[in-house]
């Protein structure tokens, strides 16, 4: 299912295959050789795997798994990963920044533990028809939602870290960061010189800054 004329949504049978939230499994093109990466975003009780994924220009993969239709099949590795959003130890308040289809470990969070949400949710994408699954974010957490690619009345306009000092800056605090590698670094490097210790800051890149949000 299209989210947007970029991002679509792919759900697969479970066939009861366990995994955490965060995890990624290895999702195969044509060939089913060539493969990607893709997160979960699917909650850990739901009867279907599901993914977020951009179609990225000329990917392979990405091509491909955007052509499927029900019925199909697409060959997967078991799922994989240590990134794990809201579940560090003794369950510390955590703090969520998104940007793009890096949304999708914390859907995967939100939908296994609604009752733990994070303190904060920072989420940035380009457009607003970009934004998944917008309202139930909303419904689940604290969400603050930055656009950069057009002004759109009630939203940030500009980068994700334009958001950065809405952020709770404590010691007890585990943040998650996910999506673009240059906003995983700046956040990085802002969250550090406030004295957030380094074990304190997880981080999975899905995107490198010469392709985008």
């Amino acid at each position: 299912m299209w989210r947007s004329p970029g991002i679509f949504e792919l759900k697969l049978h479970r066939n009861g295959m366990p995994f955490v939230p965060g995890d990624c499994v290895a999702l195969f093109g044509s060939d089913e050789e060539e493969s990607r990466p893709y997160s979960l975003a699917s909650g850990r009780d739901d009867q279907v795997m599901s993914f977020v994924i951009r179609r990225m220009p000329g990917g392979v993969v990405s091509t491909f798994l955007s052509e499927r239709k029900p019925g199909d099949e697409v060959r997967m590795s078991p799922p994989f990963g240590w990134f794990r959003p809201g579940q560090a130890e003794g369950n510390a308040p955590s703090v969520f920044i998104a940007t793009g289809t890096g949304i999708a470990p914390f859907m995967s969070y939100l939908n296994s533990f609604p009752e733990r949400p994070p303190v904060k949710l920072l989420y940035g994408v380009r457009f607003l028809e970009d934004a998944v699954d917008l309202d139930r974010l909303q419904d689940l957490c604290d969400l603050r939602l930055a656009v950069s690619g057009e002004s759109v009345p009630g939203y940030h306009h500009g980068r994700v870290t334009g958001l950065l000092e809405q952020v709770p800056i404590s010691n007890a605090v585990h943040y998650y960061l996910c999506g673009l590698d240059t906003m995983i670094d700046d956040v990085t490097i802002w969250l550090e010189k406030r004295g957030v210790p380094v074990t304190h800051i997880h981080r999975e890149c899905f995107f490198n800054a010469s392709y985008g949000s």
